[in-house]
C-alpha cells in the first residue's frame, strides 16, 4: 500500500475508536436512565432522527453523486470550452444567492416540507437536463441546480429544528440529531464518490451518476411525502404577495438588531466561502508538491477528506455528550445560555483551527504535511456544521427560520462568485492565506460577541414567550 492507502486505513481506525468512545460516554452519562419521561423522549427523538436522516441522507447522497463529474460532463462529454464551463459554475452559485431570500420566505410561508419536495423535483429535472447536449438547456439546468441548492441548505434544517421545537425536545437531543446529520453527510459523500466512479467505469459515460442522482431524488420525494409532517413559519401572508417583502424586512430587522445573528452570518460567509474555495484548490495544491511522475490517487484522498469530516462530526457528538447537562437543559432558566456558550466556544475553536490548517498548508513544502493540514480542515468542517446548526436553532426565531437561513447564504454565494470570477486558481496561495485571515477574524468575532459581556436570551425563546 502507498501512503494514502495507509492514511485511509488509519482514519477508518480513528472513526471506529471515536464511535466506541461516544457509546462509552453515553452509557456513563446520567441521562442514560430508565425514567419513564426519559424513555418517552428517547422514543420521540429516535422517530424524528429516522424521519430526518433518511430524507437528508438521500438528498445529500444525490448531491454528492453529481459533484465529482459535473466538470467532466460539461468539458469532456459535451465539449464546452473552459470559459463556458466556468460561467456555468458561476451561474449556479449566483442563482443560489439571488434565489435564497425568496426560497426562505416561501418555505416559512407555504411550508418547509413542501419546499423540500420542490427541491427533489427541481434537482431531478436538473439531472435530466444535463444529459442533453444543448447549451440553452444546460444553462436552464444550472439555474435549477442553483435554486435547488438554496432549498437544500435552508429548508431541510428549518424543518428539523421547527419539528424539534414542536415536540419540546431538549437541546441535547437536537444537537445529537445535527451531529448525526453531519456524520450521515460524510458517509454519503464517501459512498457517492465510490459509486459514481464505478458507474462511470461501467457505463463509459460521465453523465451516468446524474441518472442515479435523479432516481435518489424521486425516492426522497416519496419518503418526504409519506413520513414528514408540514410546519410553517408563523403567520402566513397573502398568496398574491409572492416575495412577501414584509417578511423579508422583518427578518433583516431581526438580524440588524441582534449582533449574535449578524455574527452568525459573517461566520457562515467566511467559513463556508473558504470551504467552497478549498474544493476548487485542493487538487492543484497537492499536485504542485507531488513528484513529477507520480499520479495522485484523488479518489483515496477524497475519501480521506470525507473520513476526516466524519471524525469531526463524531468528535462533536462526544464533546456534547460529555459536557451537556441532559434533562436540566430544559428545566433551568440559564440552560439555553449555557448551550449557546458551549457552541460559541466550539465555533471560535473551529474557525481558529481552520485558519491554522490553512497557514500550515500554505507554509509547508511537503506533500504529506499539506495533506494532513487539509484533513485537519475537513475535520473542522465536520464540527462546524452541527455547531452552526445548533446556534441557529437556539438564536433564530421559528417564525423566520428558513428566511434567515436563506438570507445568510446571500453574502456567502456572492463571496464565492466574486472569488471564482477573479481567477482563484492562479493565485491559490494568496487565496488560502486570505481565507486564513478571515477565519481567524471570525474566531475573534465569535469570542467577542458570544462570550463577551453583552449577552441576551435566545431570540427563539423570546418569540415563544
Amino acid at each position: 500500500m502507498d501512503f494514502y492507502e495507509y492514511q485511509l486505513v488509519f482514519l477508518v481506525s480513528c472513526c471506529l475508536f471515536l464511535v466506541l468512545a461516544q457509546r462509552y460516554v453515553y452509557a456513563k452519562s446520567p441521562r442514560h436512565t430508565s425514567r419513564a419521561e426519559g424513555m418517552a423522549e428517547k422514543g420521540v427523538v429516535s422517530k424524528l432522527t429516522r424521519q430526518y436522516l433518511w430524507v437528508y441522507g438521500l438528498a445529500m447522497g444525490a448531491d454528492w453523486l453529481q459533484g465529482p463529474y459535473i466538470y467532466s460532463v460539461y468539458r469532456e462529454q459535451h465539449g464546452l470550452p473552459e470559459r463556458l464551463v466556468a460561467l456555468l459554475f458561476v451561474l449556479g452559485f449566483f442563482t443560489a444567492g439571488v434565489s435564497a431570500p425568496a426560497v426562505g420566505v416561501w418555505a416559512d410561508q407555504y411550508g418547509r416540507k413542501r419546499m423540500c419536495m420542490v427541491f427533489c423535483v427541481t434537482y431531478a429535472l436538473a439531472c435530466a437536463i444535463i444529459q442533453v447536449p444543448s447549451l440553452p438547456l444546460l444553462f436552464v439546468g444550472r439555474l435549477l441546480g442553483g435554486f435547488s441548492t438554496a432549498i437544500l441548505f435552508s429548508s431541510f434544517e428549518s424543518w428539523l429544528v421547527s419539528s424539534a421545537n414542536t415536540l419540546s425536545l431538549s437541546s441535547h437531543a437536537l444537537s445529537t440529531i445535527l451531529g448525526h446529520a453531519t456524520l450521515v453527510n460524510s458517509i454519503a459523500a464517501t459512498a457517492a464518490g465510490i459509486a459514481s466512479n464505478k458507474m462511470v467505469e461501467r457505463s463509459a459515460s460521465f453523465s451516468s451518476p446524474f441518472v442515479a442522482s435523479g432516481v435518489l431524488l424521486l425516492l426522497d420525494l416519496i419518503v418526504i411525502w409519506l413520513s414528514w409532517d408540514e410546519n410553517y413559519g408563523g403567520s402566513r401572508a397573502s398568496v398574491n404577495d409572492i416575495l412577501n417583502a414584509r417578511r423579508l424586512s422583518e427578518a433583516w430587522t431581526i438580524v440588524r438588531t441582534d449582533r449574535r445573528l449578524l455574527t452568525l452570518g459573517v461566520i457562515q460567509t467566511c467559513f463556508e466561502g473558504s470551504m467552497y474555495l478549498f474544493v476548487f484548490l485542493w487538487v492543484p495544491f497537492l499536485q504542485e508538491l507531488a513528484p513529477p511522475a507520480h499520479v495522485l490517487p484523488l479518489g483515496y484522498i477524497f475519501s480521506c477528506f470525507m473520513l476526516s469530516m466524519t471524525l469531526g462530526a463524531l468528535l462533536y457528538s462526544v464533546i456534547v455528550s460529555f459536557y451537556h447537562d441532559g434533562e436540566a437543559a430544559e428545566s433551568g432558566s440559564s440552560s439555553p445560555d449555557r448551550t449557546i456558550t458551549l457552541h460559541a466556544k466550539l465555533s471560535s475553536a473551529v474557525c481558529a483551527a481552520s485558519a491554522l490548517a490553512f497557514v500550515v498548508s500554505v507554509a509547508t513544502g511537503l506533500e504529506h504535511r499539506r495533506f494532513w493540514a487539509f484533513c485537519a480542515f475537513e475535520a473542522c468542517v465536520g464540527v462546524y456544521y452541527p455547531v452552526q446548526g445548533m446556534l441557529r436553532g437556539k438564536l433564530v426565531p421559528d417564525e423566520h427560520r428558513a428566511t434567515l437561513s436563506s438570507l445568510f447564504r446571500v453574502p456567502l454565494n456572492a463571496f464565492v462568485v466574486v472569488s471564482l470570477m477573479t481567477g482563484v486558481a492562479s493565485a491559490r496561495h494568496f487565496v488560502l492565506s486570505a481565507c486564513a485571515v478571515l477565519l481567524l477574524g471570525s474566531a475573534l468575532l465569535s469570542a467577542t460577541v458570544f462570550l463577551g459581556r453583552a449577552r441576551g436570551p435566545p431570540l427563539a425563546s423570546l418569540q415563544a414567550g
